[in-house]
């Protein structure tokens, strides 16, 4: 059995795209960390209240946190349903996957932004819709 190449596309573009939240999250902490120096204050990465540090974790932990179901549930959609069906959902998801940050903003405010909840309930409802798609396969 050979791998599907457009589940495997969507892989590794999911993968690369956390990558890219990674570097931006060490990118802010390094620059936060001197701007703090520079004005003789202490830059408290994980204890600190600093929003632009707290948006950047929020973009990188919020994809981490969805990244186990979401390459689960690709990959059985493409072996349980059809690699094409695989390939649009989770090219669909990787997408809101990548808006995020854009919505979300730079700084993170007290509470929720309302913007986010539309790309939050969207990403909930591909995975929905892949886990449905998988349960109809096997009856």
């Amino acid at each position: 059995m050979s791998i599907p190449a457009g589940p495997a596309w969507v892989t590794l573009v999911y993968l690369a795209l956390y990558y890219v939240f990674m570097t931006y999250l060490l990118v802010v902490k390094q620059r936060l960390r001197k701007q703090y120096t520079d004005r003789g204050e202490t830059f408290d990465r994980y204890f600190g209240e600093d929003r632009e540090m707290l948006a950047a974790d929020r973009i990188q932990l919020n994809m981490l946190e969805h990244m186990p179901v979401f390459l689960a549930l690709l990959w059985m959609t493409a072996f349980a349903v059809s690699p094409r069906e695989a390939t649009i959902v989770g090219g669909l998801y990787t997408l809101n996957r990548a808006i995020y940050p854009l919505v979300l903003g730079k700084r993170l405010g007290r509470g929720t932004p309302p913007r986010i909840l539309f790309v939050t309930f969207s990403g909930y409802g591909l995975l929905l819709w892949m886990m449905v798609r998988i349960g109809m396969s096997l009856v």
